[in-house]
């Protein structure tokens, strides 16, 4: 089984192997919400902030590594546990979160 967490760098490298065609099982997934997504988004991933997740549950494949995102990694956290808890083996949270993304990938992206 994957570790829970994972490093912004390793979440870059996945990503860009799924950009460039060599993945088709990665999912960057934010859960964070609306507002905060608009105000700072990493390209390619998917919204489902964390209060839509349980009814959005069948927008998701369990078979897909999956990491989850959120500002700072707490959200992200719970609900990768949540996804292992209905049977994801292949989730991890990006440790950091956003935050962290911004200071160690890519600066562009606006930190709040």
């Amino acid at each position: 089984m994957l570790d829970f967490e994972i490093t912004p760098s390793d979440t870059a490298r996945l990503l860009n192997e799924a950009r460039e065609g060599n993945r088709s099982d990665f999912l960057l997934l934010d859960v964070r919400e609306h507002v905060e997504y608009q105000t700072a988004r990493v390209e390619g991933s998917l919204l489902i902030p964390m209060g839509e997740i349980p009814s959005r549950l069948q927008d998701l494949d369990p078979e897909a590594h999956i990491v989850t995102m959120c500002h700072a990694g707490v959200r992200s956290m719970n609900v990768a546990v949540w996804l292992r808890d209905q049977g994801f083996e292949r989730v991890q949270s990006m440790r950091g979160g956003i935050d962290a993304w911004s200071r160690t990938v890519d600066s562009a992206v606006p930190r709040y």
